[in-house]
């Protein structure tokens, strides 16, 4: 009754950043740190191995076992809690970071990268739970904006700080720092409290899921719309860090940490604003941001335009990640929480999988192609600008039908 009575008081008076809000953020930073600083070192590390030819692999296996784990993990979300399902998520980071240096081979690599995905098909899916459990409808941009700001502090600085470990001391010693953030993480969430009025203890019943504990219908559109624009996150994922070598930078954490400062600049005001003028213009705006970015990035012959499109491609990732988050939040219900977001995030595993996988095909390690790669993704997210563009025309169709009636 305790935690019903707070989780009430909290929506008639609308306060939301409270000790626990921070608690959550504090663990968001720890865990998207963790696990982002190692991503530029990756496709060096796994070429040293041996195998050059499985780059589309490294991201590709991890959003495979990140997007086959949501509909568990939003269904444990709803029954078990959102805390568990977070603890378990930056353990398996955790566990990952001390096997990275044991496991040597490229079969070794790449089983690893299986398992590693569990950690984002776990943790992200409870966390947004949680943040919907706690902020009020009228608020949702502005929380996830907020969240998604210490989530892009440590996307920002994760990748910059793996890069200049793995050069001034070693590859296991970035593999270790990784894991000991997301120890922390674990610590920290340890000391939240739980949101979901009513728990389960688990049980491996749990586990089987019906084809109604995989999607939620009512989150489509926003998850549609997500899938197309982060397909260039798999690409740049994947092509960037040998783009940035291609253009004389020794650090590849570099274009990850000035899109994501950029990001930041914007992320908290675009959920705002996402709350005043709505979800769908917001997002139009945040596809024509990326879609201009992914072409400046194509034709980047300098480091002055890589610098650029990557600010830019910031500037869109700021504004479209917590409106897409909050809209999937709009259009759930209060009682299949976790499974609207678990949906949202298998669009995300699809969309950066994709990316990831057809880049690497096209790339081919010719750096020829990557104008070609680059504009091939603006093309792809240009999909997701026209289905926003009809869906405004219906919904604005139907309003003025329902008026006139």
């Amino acid at each position: 009754m305790r935690l019903i009575f707070w989780n009430m008081d909290h929506l008639t008076t609308g306060k939301i950043y409270n000790f626990q809000f921070w608690l959550l953020c504090g663990g968001s930073f720890l865990f998207f740190a963790s696990f982002n600083m190692i991503i530029p070192e990756l496709p060096a590390y796994l070429t040293s191995l041996g195998g050059e030819d499985y780059k589309g692999l490294i991201i590709a296996l991890f959003t495979l076992t990140a997007g086959l784990s949501r509909p568990f993990s939003g269904k444990l979300t709803d029954t078990v809690g959102r805390i568990p399902i977070m603890i378990f998520g930056s353990a398996v980071c955790m566990v990952a970071g001390l096997l990275y240096p044991l496991l040597g081979t490229v079969l070794g690599f790449l089983l690893l990268r299986l398992f590693h995905g569990l950690s984002t098909g776990f943790k992200p899916t409870a966390t947004s739970a949680y943040v919907a459990d706690i902020a009020p409808g009228n608020r949702r941009g502005e929380a996830m904006g907020i969240l998604g700001f210490f989530g892009s502090v440590g996307m920002a600085s994760g990748p910059v700080l793996g890069s200049y470990i793995a050069m001034t001391l070693s590859l296991n010693m970035m593999f270790y720092v990784s894991s000991m953030l997301a120890l922390i993480s674990v610590l920290v969430l340890i000391g939240m409290r739980e949101t979901l009025p009513e728990k389960k203890k688990f049980h491996f019943r749990l586990l089987r899921v019906s084809k109604k504990d995989i999607l939620e219908p009512r989150v489509f559109p926003s998850s549609a719309v997500l899938m197309f624009n982060v397909f260039a996150f798999g690409v740049i994922l994947t092509i960037v860090p040998d783009l940035t070598i291609y253009l004389g930078l020794s650090n590849k954490g570099v274009f990850f940490a000035i899109f994501t400062v950029t990001s930041l600049l914007v992320r908290i005001f675009a959920g705002q604003l996402s709350d005043r003028i709505g979800r769908v213009p917001v997002l139009i705006m945040a596809t024509l941001t990326l879609i201009t970015a992914l072409a400046l990035i194509a034709f980047s012959q300098t480091l002055i335009f890589f610098y650029l499109a990557a600010a830019t491609y910031g500037i869109g990732i700021g504004m479209g990640s917590p409106t897409s988050y909050a809209w999937t939040i709009d259009l759930s219900d209060d009682a299949h929480r976790g499974r609207a977001m678990a949906t949202m995030f298998i669009a995300l595993e699809v969309g950066i999988g994709a990316g990831a996988l057809i880049s690497s095909w096209l790339y081919g390690n010719n750096p020829e192609n990557f104008t070609m790669v680059f504009m091939i993704s603006a093309l792809v997210t240009s999909c997701s600008l026209f289905y926003l563009i009809f869906y405004r025309l219906v919904l604005n169709r139907r309003m003025k039908q329902e008026m006139v009636k």
